[in-house]
């Protein structure tokens, strides 16, 4: 296939910029597969459509607020997106600007808290970085690191016009107050509520909408919630740069399948309940294990699988899911699923109808 079918055109304002103030109360459009038939409610609405006995897989990787700032040891400003482990104090790094990053640069990042040494050049333009021995990274990150949004959503007060209630100066306390304010509620928002275990560079966006009251009402449906944790890396978000799908290559991504999601899913399967996946990080994680087998192992491994349509789903009857980029891989796992013809018919009434896009936006069910 080729990615030009995976395009179309987006309003830049329906780029939602700002969380709903209640997760619940973003807007679902639920998409039938057999019928064709599309529905729109609230998220608060999704347990009319679960039913006794489903699992629903989460992914409870929690976002790390990885992005750090310093200068290079000559004085230079230095931006620094700290991406995954890469061996002992070691870890794969996205900088900015990179072309001074050379080998043996060193780096004071978090207000001179945290020294960090470029040691070899990675992939994509990362970089590998050493740390020192005795640093406490996650105190570091918790005191000076900002949460890696994604680049359409614009948190520098100065650059944009105010919103509607906003003060219209533009003075640079005014700005700077604005855009702090709010990253500091990114901090919460970007975050799912069942966010646990540290590693993800960007949240799986389908889960920002639960609540834990939701969750409560879920599970006194009779639903089973389980979870798989898959840390959410740039490969998801890296463009696909071939037109030939199948020239694409995914990069990899560590996932975890605990021992009582694999036997819940397993036993669904058999006893032809439903397995509702939120999010395509859990539709990866499920269906890349399973490859060539029959039924779903627990473990760890490392996820590559580019869903493309034509795919034969193993694991997942269901999902929810946000509005995607154009031409994304994520997309590409929408359209695998619900079919090519649904997906575009779907993303032109969800424009039609002012849905809000991206990460902060609106959700989708497909079942």
């Amino acid at each position: 296939m080729l990615l030009t079918q995976f395009d179309y055109d987006l309003p830049p304002d329906l780029i939602a910029q700002e969380p709903v103030p209640e997760r619940d109360a973003s807007r679902l459009l639920v998409l039938d597969r057999a019928s064709g038939r599309i529905e729109h409610r609230t998220f608060a609405d999704l347990p009319e459509y679960l039913q006794p006995g489903d699992v629903l897989i989460i992914n409870d990787t929690r976002v790390m607020p990885a992005r750090l700032y310093g200068v290079y040891d000559d004085g230079k400003s230095v931006e620094v997106l700290l991406v995954r482990p890469a061996g002992e104090l070691c870890w794969e790094a996205m900088i900015k600007p990179a072309k001074f990053a050379r080998v043996g640069r060193r780096l004071l990042l978090a207000c001179g808290h945290l020294e960090a040494t470029v040691v070899t050049l990675g992939i994509h333009g990362r970089r590998v970085l050493r740390l020192p021995p005795d640093v406490n990274l996650r105190k570091v990150l918790d005191s000076y690191g900002v949460v890696p949004l994604p680049p359409y959503i614009k948190r520098h007060g100065a650059s944009r016009a105010p919103a509607e209630g906003e003060p219209s100066e533009t003075d640079a306390a005014t700005a700077a107050a604005l855009a702090g304010s709010r990253l500091d509620s990114d901090r919460d928002r970007y975050q799912t509520v069942y966010a646990r275990e540290d590693g993800a560079v960007a949240a799986p966006t389908a889960g920002l909408h639960f609540t834990p009251e939701l969750l409560g009402r879920i599970r006194d449906l009779g639903v089973h919630i389980c979870p798989v944790t898959l840390h959410v890396g740039p490969g998801t978000f890296l463009p696909v740069r071939t037109d030939d799908l199948s020239a694409h290559r995914m990069e990899s991504e560590r996932y975890t399948i605990p021992e009582g999601t694999a036997d819940a899913v397993n036993k669904a399967r058999r006893d032809k309940r439903r397995v509702v996946a939120v999010g395509t990080t859990s539709v990866r994680s499920l269906e890349h294990a399973a490859q060539g087998r029959r039924a779903l192992p627990a473990g760890t491994g490392d996820a590559d699988l580019f869903i493309t349509p034509g795919f034969r789903f193993g694991m997942v009857d269901a999902f929810l899911t946000n509005f995607h980029l154009p031409r994304s891989t994520p997309l590409i796992l929408v359209a695998a699923f619900a079919g090519l013809d649904a997906t575009r018919r779907t993303y032109r009434e969800a424009i039609a109808r002012r849905y809000r896009f991206y990460s902060y936006g609106d959700a989708m069910l497909i079942r």
